[in-house]
């Protein structure tokens, strides 16, 4: 529920599909479930899946694991994507009944079909069976939008969207916000006023009680 709600819809790019491929990565179910209605119950802890059915099948599920870690892999920083469930929110977020949802939904599932033509064109293997730097060489190809060349376009309007959204699901959860190194709401032990500089320049004074 919160990376769902963290999770930021990415920009609006024209919906397109992709070549068939050989094995095809399979139809992911339709959602069937209204949503959350109208009498949200925000009180509980609800794990994916719980609110509304998860869609993606097996292959694709794998296919967007492989694909967020090659984003945020594990460094010094944080875990890697898969680590702290981004795949599982990734899901849930193209599973929601919802129209900016099924907007995404559209890009995500001929996006990773469209990965996985190239990883056979390319290397004869699925993207999941490639070495990370064969993974690495597909994705440098289309992580831009400016500058790809005309046959890596729609693989690079889909990698725009799928990182917006794993990017989101990640510093979303506390290993992401250590890695942004936020601290949130925590009380100074000390505070001692705005620095001086600053007060002269506004010309005003400050009084210590």
């Amino acid at each position: 529920m919160k990376w769902f709600a963290a999770a930021a819809a990415a920009s609006a790019i024209p919906e397109f599909t992709a070549g068939t491929a050989t094995p095809n990565l399979g139809a992911a179910t339709p959602p069937a479930t209204k949503g959350y209605g109208t009498d949200t119950n925000t009180a509980g802890y609800f794990k994916p899946g719980d609110v509304w059915p998860l869609t993606l099948p097996a292959a694709q599920r794998k296919l967007v694991t492989a694909l967020a870690d090659v984003i945020l892999p594990a460094d010094h920083l944080g875990p890697a994507a898969s680590e702290v469930h981004v795949p599982e929110m990734m899901d849930e977020w193209i599973s929601a009944p919802y129209p900016d949802q099924q907007k995404d939904r559209a890009k995500i599932l001929p996006g990773l079909q469209w990965i996985e033509d190239e990883s056979h064109k390319r290397f004869q293997k699925s993207f999941t069976a490639l070495t990370s730097v064969q993974q690495h060489a597909i994705c440098d190809d289309i992580c831009t939008r400016t500058g790809v060349k005309k046959e890596f376009s729609k693989g690079a309007e889909f990698f725009g969207v799928f990182r917006n959204l794993a990017a989101s699901a990640y510093y979303s959860t506390e290993p992401g916000w250590h890695a942004l190194g936020y601290v949130g709401n925590v009380p100074l032990t000390q505070f001692d006023g705005p620095p001086r500089e600053v007060l002269e320049k506004l010309g005003v004074t400050q009084t210590v009680v």
